[in-house]
């Protein structure tokens, strides 16, 4: 059994407040677990604005995939780009 922590620092350029920073991390959040069926939080940053670091874990018996679904994520976060951008990401396999 393989589990994955991916990392994601995210940029929330247009926040204006910690009220529109969570709603727009909660769709995102939302998006994340209906399509890939991951558990996720947001792990650092909750009181500043702009900034935020989501930790997400996949399990799976199958590294390829676990590595796999952190690549699509990544891309679904880099398409997506309603008002965030991606500073910084990390995967660390357990």
């Amino acid at each position: 059994m393989k589990i994955g922590l991916l990392q994601i620092e995210l940029y929330l350029s247009q926040c204006g407040s910690l009220k529109q920073k969570r709603m727009i991390l909660n769709g995102l959040k939302s998006k994340l677990r209906d399509k890939f069926n991951i558990s996720i939080i947001e792990a650092d940053y909750q009181d500043k604005w702009q900034r935020s670091v989501l930790a997400v874990a996949c399990i799976s018996n199958n590294e390829k995939i676990v590595d796999s679904t952190f690549n699509q994520i990544l891309n679904f976060i880099d398409v997506e780009k309603k008002g965030f951008e991606i500073l910084n990401s990390q995967i660390e396999m357990l």
